[in-house]
């Protein structure tokens, strides 16, 4: 064994990509897929930074350009494996990309993105002066067509084969192959050169880097992981089974850090959700990408956030939509069938009901009285709608942007506000109303009569 001073410390990762995807019935390419709202290969590479890896290669085949495209606003190489012979040579289509690189390479699959990089860390670490590869290995509840490790107790390893090619003996190991592999680049490119196709399907496979090692005398390790964590998706079912298995991490990370979910199986999280403490989630309720929320805040049943900031001890629902650009400044307060898009509720302000915001800043202690909207769109453009500290807007009223409302201004209820109200003013926009003393009885009699000599 040498010390981690003697240990390369430059590191780079090879993600294989190149995989037509037919299974997934679909024109996006399968690793852009997405996962708690984002695909599934940003997840992997997110498993990757706290490695800080010196280089990254993404081998594509089918949909290149769709890869290209995602990548494009990062330092990682794209490279085209065509056509398609394996995943021995999948890997070695990044040896140009990766030319003059010296350290440990990693190879590892787009369409396994549960790998932690605390799982890639340990496997880095299993190389040394001895162990020239190391695998990742892992024991699924039904072994499947999996390929099998043989290895002793120690994870030296013995021999990899593919489930084609074992025999029943090697079939009733239940130590499966993940596919995931590491070594040092010297090795790994000679090793790689040498891989051949003298297979049941006539593919190079990328575990004979670890076999040829083997027939040389080197030491293979096998470091073990959860089959959870190397589970390919490879189809809608799968995409969906890995929704669930990272949906059910995200709830248990929120209680863990201080929120109360009361049916946790019912809420959905994004990949970038933020939680505070003594934050209460009610059932059925969804998070789109984007949402901060403050401690002590309550979400209600039935919720929608998108692109949506809560402030502490906010109050949202139930059936609240919040859509991107949805401000909540503390203790403010949006009730049932209420939807803001770019629009700030501010300090103790509320909405308690049948509202729509949009475009709009609502001064502090404001309230928006049941069934108002802010017309913000004339089918060309938005306009902005301003409603002043503590001012009071009756029910069912249309505010037709732009349009300023003052502090301590009131609207009175069935109102339509085309011009600016000022500070204090009460307005009231609506026709006189008529009143036609005994009209309705005559008018029931009349219709009665009617009724009956027509039957």
């Amino acid at each position: 064994m040498v010390d981690d001073a003697h240990k390369p410390t430059a590191f780079a990762a090879v993600i294989l990509a190149a995989g037509k995807g037919t299974r997934m019935k679909s024109d996006l390419h399968k690793v852009l897929h997405p996962i708690g709202g984002r695909p599934m290969l940003d997840h992997l590479l997110d498993s990757f930074a706290d490695l800080s890896p010196a280089r990254l290669v993404v081998v594509a085949g089918d949909r290149r350009e769709q890869l290209e495209e995602a990548l494009a606003d990062r330092d990682i190489d794209v490279v085209l494996q065509e056509p398609q012979l394996g995943t021995g040579h999948a890997a070695l289509q990044a040896k140009e990309a990766l030319a003059g690189f010296e350290g440990y390479v990693l190879v590892c699959f787009g369409d396994c993105p549960m790998v932690r990089g605390e799982t890639m860390r340990r496997l880095t670490d299993a190389l040394d002066d001895v162990v020239k590869v190391a695998v990742l290995g892992f024991r699924p509840a039904d072994p499947l067509a999996y390929g099998r490790i043989i290895a002793d107790g120690e994870g030296r390893v013995s021999k990899m084969v593919e489930y084609k090619d074992a025999s029943e003996e090697e079939r009733a190991c239940d130590l499966c192959n993940s596919g995931v592999i590491v070594a040092h680049s010297d090795d790994l490119w000679r090793l790689l050169d040498r891989v051949g196709n003298d297979n049941a399907q006539g593919e190079y496979y990328l575990p004979d880097v670890a076999t040829i090692a083997i027939d040389d005398g080197d030491t293979v390790k096998v470091v073990e992981t959860e089959p959870q964590e190397v589970a390919g998706i490879n189809s809608r079912a799968e995409l969906a089974a890995a929704e669930a298995q990272w949906q059910e991490y995200k709830r248990e990370e929120a209680m863990e850090n201080g929120a109360t979910l009361r049916a946790p199986e019912t809420v959905f999280f994004s990949y970038d959700t933020q939680i505070g403490r003594d934050v209460t989630i009610e059932p059925n309720v969804v998070f789109g990408p984007g949402v901060t929320i403050a401690d002590g805040a309550t979400i209600r049943a039935f919720s929608h956030l998108e692109g949506a900031r809560v402030g502490e001890g906010c109050e949202v629902g139930p059936y609240a939509r919040l859509r991107p650009g949805a401000v909540m400044e503390a203790r403010s307060k949006v009730g049932n069938f209420v939807e803001m898009k770019k629009a700030t509720l501010g300090e103790g302000a509320k909405a308690n009901h049948l509202t729509y915001l949009g475009d709009a800043t609502v001064g502090a202690g404001a309230n928006i009285g049941a069934g108002t909207i802010t017309c913000n769109y004339d089918g060309y453009f938005k306009y902005r709608t301003v409603i002043g500290e503590r001012a009071f807007i009756g029910s069912n009223s249309a505010l037709v942007a732009p349009v300023t409302i003052g502090r301590d201004a009131i609207v009175a209820a069935g109102s339509s506000v085309t011009r600016d109200v000022a500070d204090g003013e009460l307005r009231i926009e609506r026709a006189e109303q008529l009143v036609k003393p005994g009209w309705a009885d005559r008018f029931h009699q009349t219709m009665k009569k009617k009724k009956a000599d027509k039957s």
